[in-house]
C-alpha cells in the first residue's frame, strides 16, 4: 500500500471505527484498523500510514502510550478521538504527540477537513501536498482549499511596551534559499530539518512549524493565536484556528520544543518570551 494512501484506525467501538473507516475510505484512504494500543501500534508499524485516528480509551493501553510509542518510529499525523473534553486531556495527547483532538461526537466533516487541512503541510523531508482526493459532501468545495498568503502570518506586530519596533531578520546575509540561521541554530525548510552546530535536533512537525514561524519573523513577536494560526488551520471553518485545540497548547509545544534545544527560558539563546504576547528571536549574539 503507498504511503499517502493509507490510514490507521486505533478504536475499539465498532460502530465508530465503522463510521471512520468510512469517512477515510470515501476520501482516498486504504484504511486499517486496530481494535487495541498493541494492535495499533503494530499496524503503523507494518503499513507506514499518513494518518492515524486514536481513540484515547483503549482496553489495554491508553492513547497517550499509543502514540508515545509510535512517535518512536513514526511520524504520521495522529488525530486523538474521545469523549474526555478536559483540556489536561488534550494538552496531555499533544505532549505525547498528536497532532490534532477530536472530541465524540463529532462532525465526518470536521474529521475530513482536518485531514485535508494536516496533508498540505509537509511531512519531514518532503514537500507540501494535497494528500488523498478528499471529497466532502459539497461538490463545490472539493477545490482544493488555498494556504493562507506567509504575508498576514509575517507582518509586523504592533509594538509591544519595552520593545523597540521589530525588525524582521529572517537569515543570514548570504544564506542559501531557504536556510535560515539564528545564534548558531539552522533550519533547512526545504528539508524540514533543524541543525545546532551541525548536529540534528529531532522536532516534530508542529515544533518545527513554530521555529520556522519565529526564525522567519526575528525580532517580531509573535502571538500565540497568531503562531496558532500558522501550525493549525482549520479549513472547514474558513481558516479560523478550531476551538478543540486553543492557543494555550502553544505554551505545550514551545516548552518541548525549548526543551530540545537545550534552551534556557531565562537566560534565552533562541527564544523568548513576551509576557502576556506570545515569542520571539532573542536578540543576536556576537
Amino acid at each position: 500500500m503507498a504511503d499517502q494512501r493509507v490510514a490507521v484506525v486505533v478504536e475499539d467501538d465498532a460502530d465508530i471505527r465503522d463510521l471512520i473507516s468510512v469517512v477515510l475510505g470515501s476520501s482516498g484512504f486504504e484504511v486499517v484498523v486496530a481494535p487495541t494500543g498493541t494492535a495499533g501500534i503494530e499496524a503503523v508499524r507494518e503499513h507506514r500510514p499518513a494518518i492515524i485516528t486514536l481513540d484515547l480509551s483503549l482496553p489495554d493501553i491508553d492513547g497517550f502510550e499509543v502514540a508515545r510509542q509510535v512517535r518512536q518510529f513514526s511520524d504520521a499525523y495522529i488525530i486523538m478521538l474521545t469523549a474526555r473534553a478536559e483540556e489536561l486531556d488534550t494538552l496531555l495527547g499533544l505532549e505525547s504527540g498528536a497532532d490534532d483532538y477530536l472530541t465524540k461526537p463529532f462532525r465526518p466533516r470536521e474529521l475530513r477537513a482536518r485531514v485535508t487541512a494536516m496533508l498540505r503541510r509537509p511531512r519531514s523531508g518532503q514537500p507540501a501536498t494535497s494528500g488523498p482526493d478528499v471529497r466532502l459532501e459539497n461538490p463545490a468545495a472539493a477545490a482544493p482549499v488555498p494556504v493562507p498568503e506567509a504575508a498576514p502570518v509575517s507582518a509586523p506586530a504592533a509594538p509591544v511596551p519595552g520593545y523597540s519596533s521589530p525588525v524582521p531578520a529572517p537569515a543570514e546575509a548570504g544564506a542559501p534559499e531557504g536556510i535560515l540561521e539564528h545564534n548558531g541554530l539552522t533550519i533547512n525548510r526545504r528539508s524540514r530539518r533543524a541543525t545546532i552546530g551541525g548536529a540534528t535536533v529531532d522536532l516534530t512537525r508542529t515544533e518545527f512549524d513554530l521555529l520556522d514561524a519565529l526564525m522567519e519573523g526575528g525580532r517580531v513577536v509573535r502571538s500565540k493565536a497568531e503562531l496558532a494560526r500558522r501550525v493549525k488551520v482549520d479549513s472547514y471553518d474558513g481558516g479560523a484556528y478550531g476551538s478543540a485545540v486553543n492557543v494555550r497548547t502553544i505554551d505545550v509545544h514551545m516548552a518541548n520544543l525549548r526543551r530540545k534545544l537545550g534552551e534556557d527560558p531565562e537566560l534565552p539563546r533562541w527564544i523568548k518570551t513576551v509576557g502576556g504576547v506570545g515569542y520571539c528571536l532573542a536578540p543576536k549574539r556576537g
